[in-house]
């Protein structure tokens, strides 16, 4: 019987193990959608520079939170015998990674808003900034029950804050993050001219067209394995996000009127606002949460650069910082059992998490950015900025005529 029970609990180890690296594999993928998302929408002469910021933030997110922000979030350090950490298959080491891919995209985020005038290693250096402390700090008050904030939600309220997948602790921060960065680094030169929207047409439709579909197919990892275990898993939460996407590319499509840009960033608001509630909403709860963020985006989107004149490049403060936060909102609503949801979920502790979550987000970027434009400056001069970062900072061209 205990060599039954042995071989019983290895299976288990071993399958939670397996699902969890699949899942973080995924996500790792999306990161190169974020790339190609960001090289079809800046234009020929930043493309390079768009795919070195993506991979090179990844690498130093990953030294950031491996020897510090994991252990701000969840109080685990790895500085312990191989023997140790590889106990159950290795489970917490791919648990690590897989949380790993989800802080790394806040600085891939934040790449998009402030592309093709914004210096490179002062980003790497906010980057390290970020993920070391200030997102692992909204992290551990989630997902960990850091500060005591969710069993006071639960006490006071009857639930804590719910965010299943992200669309406030990643998303949300990764948007209000990059807002900071936008409005510290200004517009980009001849953007606006005597008051007036300059429109700068993207490089590459297909390479957009091709980032947004990689982000899509990564997203049933990011969302449906943050069950992080076989036995937690749920269709539910990958119908979900099928309905989610489905909703915000249909409204992007007509609210949009046929834009190209607008339509492949549909799905993506919608797979954003999802994945707060993605494991509570009914399916067409969830229709509707996705058709709601994709029409939010665009509205908002156009007000930002047209009216607001926040030369937020690929949109994403309307992108993850509006649509997330919405995503928080809406699990409070769509995620009660009056309309079809699970329940177990208090719309006033969604305000409030949500909420806490963009201050967080606001403060916290205001003050790295602000300190790092300071000693170092964020953004490239004219010249150089004329040139192209490809230029300018890789001493190469995205392309070759000959």
């Amino acid at each position: 019987m205990e060599n039954m029970q042995s071989a019983v609990d290895s299976l288990v180890h071993s399958s939670n193990t397996l699902f969890i690296l699949l899942g973080a594999v995924m996500v790792l993928a999306m990161h190169a959608g974020f790339a190609f998302l960001e090289v079809g929408t800046v234009r020929q002469k930043n493309q390079v520079n768009a795919l070195s910021k993506i991979l090179s933030d990844f690498a130093v997110s990953t030294l950031a939170y491996f020897f510090i922000g994991y252990w701000i979030s969840y109080g685990v350090t790895f500085l312990q015998p191989a023997a140790v950490l590889s106990a159950d298959h290795g489970y917490s080491l791919v648990k690590f990674f897989f949380l790993l891919t989800f802080a790394a995209a806040i600085p891939a985020i934040i790449s998009g808003g402030i592309a093709e005038r914004a210096r490179f290693v002062p980003q790497l250096c906010a980057t390290v900034l970020i993920v070391a402390f200030i997102y692992p700090f909204f992290e551990g008050i989630v997902w960990n029950g850091n500060f005591g904030l969710q069993a006071w939600l639960q006490a006071r309220f009857g639930a804590g804050f719910h965010d299943f997948a992200g669309s406030v602790v990643v998303h949300a921060m990764g948007g209000w993050l990059a807002l900071a960065a936008v409005i510290l680094l200004g517009p980009r030169n001849g953007r606006y001219r005597e008051g007036r929207l300059v429109a700068f047409a993207p490089s590459s439709i297909p390479f957009l067209a091709l980032g947004s579909w990689i982000l899509i197919v990564g997203w049933f990892g990011f969302n449906v394995m943050s069950a992080q275990t076989l036995p937690g898993v749920s269709g539910l939460v990958a119908v979900n996000s099928l309905m989610a996407m489905v909703g915000g590319t249909v409204a992007a499509l007509i609210v949009g009127r046929n834009d190209p840009g607008f339509l492949h960033n549909g799905p993506l608001a919608g797979l954003v606002a999802v994945c707060a509630g993605s494991d509570l909403m009914h399916p067409v709860g969830a229709l509707a949460t996705g058709a709601i963020a994709g029409a939010l985006f665009v509205w908002c989107f156009t007000a930002a650069q047209v009216k607001w004149k926040i030369d937020d490049v690929l949109g994403v403060w309307p992108l993850h910082g509006l649509c997330g936060v919405w995503g928080g909102i809406a699990c409070g609503i769509f995620g009660q059992d009056a309309l079809g949801g699970l329940g177990g979920v208090s719309l006033t502790s969604q305000l409030v998490g949500t909420a806490l979550g963009v201050i967080v987000a606001l403060v916290g970027g205001f003050v790295v950015y602000g300190a790092i434009k300071a000693v170092l400056g964020l953004r490239l001069t004219q010249e150089e900025e004329y040139y192209g970062a490809d230029l300018s900072i890789h001493k190469i061209g995205a392309v070759s005529q000959d």
